[in-house]
């Protein structure tokens, strides 16, 4: 967490807007058959044979990360992979990204060269191109904005609101690593304000610290899906925490759900952190939100074909709008959902 005070810095006004963008993006390759032509004209053009989907996300310092404990490389990773979670929450592939950043004077040019040095590691292991974006300054800190393109056959393509009662729930991966993760970085940054001479120990949460830092979007399971031939029924991803997303499944798809408590995937190392912190497992869980796994129902005609599949698991199913979203709880009690994720306006975040 120490900062490198003798680290070189090129001021960016050397290059200037469009010199930056040059040096920023010329390592990139050009993967993707779309991709008609990228970075270096008015505009980028790409030719999709199937359905284009599109989605952007806006990341800002100090509300969306903290550079104090976010490497500059993890950031542009993570960046990219929050764009192309909800292009697989679509059901879709992605094939492009275009990337817009603004920054104040503080930043050097290394520094964006770190950015960029994930945001490369993020196009290449997940094979989209960088087609384009914008570089500006900033009177506060960074801004990122990434749009993400991707495309799907349409009769492929998965919507919110296509969830009908009986249908199973099922989410991927497990749910609450990245929020316990984010506590114990807020821990450590404490820790650190009052002894700087104090290096943490990471080691005994490397996975929950890697699931906030470096989490990977799921374009696995769109491809698990297609091969197991199940095509689901409606999706999301989940960004804001688990009810949250639920409810916007149920309020889409005119649904009511029905959650087991006992069937929420938990890994161990949450489970342990949430006892070290003396937190709820199954609110972390429901509520701690940038997991970036993927929720979704399927017919129960289909369950056979997921079964027992380790990157899946039956957390619940739909049920009547008029029965409304509930957690039944392991004392099989049942307590109504309500939206407490992660919210970007909430004053106390």
């Amino acid at each position: 967490m120490l900062e490198d005070k003798n680290q070189e810095r090129t001021s960016l006004e050397k290059l200037g807007e469009f010199g930056l963008i040059d040096h920023l993006t010329k390592n990139f390759e050009i993967k993707q058959k779309s991709t008609f032509k990228s970075i270096g004209d008015d505009a980028a053009v790409f030719d999709h044979k199937e359905k284009t989907v599109l989605t952007t996300d806006l990341l800002i310092e100090g509300v969306h990360f903290d550079l104090s404990y976010m490497p500059l490389k993890h950031l542009g990773y993570k960046a990219v992979m929050v764009n192309l979670s909800d292009v697989y929450a679509m059901n879709a592939t992605a094939t492009q990204i275009t990337v817009s950043l603004a920054v104040s004077n503080r930043f050097p040019l290394e520094a964006l060269e770190e950015l960029y040095a994930g945001i490369a590691l993020a196009a290449k292991v997940f094979n989209v191109d960088l087609i384009g974006g914008d570089t500006t300054s900033s009177t506060s800190g960074m801004l990122i904005s990434i749009t993400a393109i991707g495309e799907a056959k349409e009769e492929e393509i998965t919507y919110r609101d296509g969830a009908k009662p009986n249908d199973l729930l099922v989410v991927s991966g497990d749910l609450g690593a990245a929020y316990m993760g984010l506590q114990v970085l807020d821990r450590e940054k404490e820790v650190f304000k009052v002894n700087p001479n104090n290096q943490p120990d990471l080691s005994p949460y490397s996975y929950i610290v890697e699931r906030q830092l470096k989490p990977e979007a799921r374009k696995d399971i769109v491809q698990l899906l297609k091969d197991l031939e199940v095509q689901p029924t409606a999706m999301i991803d989940i960004s804001d925490g688990l009810s949250s997303e639920i409810l916007h499944l149920c309020k889409n798809s005119k649904v009511g759900c029905n959650l087991f408590e006992e069937k929420i995937p938990l890994d161990p190392t949450v489970i342990s952190a949430c006892e070290e912190f003396n937190v709820d497992s199954t609110m972390v869980a429901l509520s701690g939100g940038e997991d970036y796994e993927l929720l979704f129902t399927i017919s129960q005609n289909d369950f056979d074909k997921i079964k027992g599949n380790p990157s899946l698991t039956v957390i619940g199913h739909m049920t009547d709008e008029s029965e409304g979203a509930h957690l039944v709880t392991r004392g099989n009690t049942k307590i109504e959902l309500t939206a407490q994720g992660w919210n970007s306006f909430n004053s106390d975040n």
